[in-house]
């Protein structure tokens, strides 16, 4: 059965639509460049090495340490991994990281 979101809408379904169109890293550090700012950029990419880490069962304080992420950032991952959409756990299968 295919997924529905309950954030979907026409000018996200645009947003995710152009991001499928990019062919390369180099096209994602283009468009992301301008689309986000540095900050939003390394937040977002903290998030999936959180992620990563929480997969290889690192504690909340190796993975502190690791990523400078705040306890309250770790949690709220963590909780996505065991009932969110399942969509890190998508990202890390499809970078070839297993749980």
């Amino acid at each position: 059965m295919a997924y529905k979101s309950k954030f979907a809408k026409a000018d996200i379904d645009e947003l995710f639509d152009g991001i499928l169109t990019l062919k390369d890293r180099e096209d994602c550090y283009r468009f992301f460049e301008d689309i986000c700012t540095i900050n939003e950029i390394h937040a977002i990419a903290q998030r999936l090495q959180v992620a990563k880490l929480l997969t290889e069962k690192k504690t909340y304080s190796e993975i502190e340490t690791m990523t400078k992420a705040s306890t309250a950032t770790i949690s709220r991952i963590n909780k996505c991994l065991m009932y969110g959409a399942d969509g890190y756990k998508l990202v890390l299968n499809n970078l070839g990281i297993k749980e």
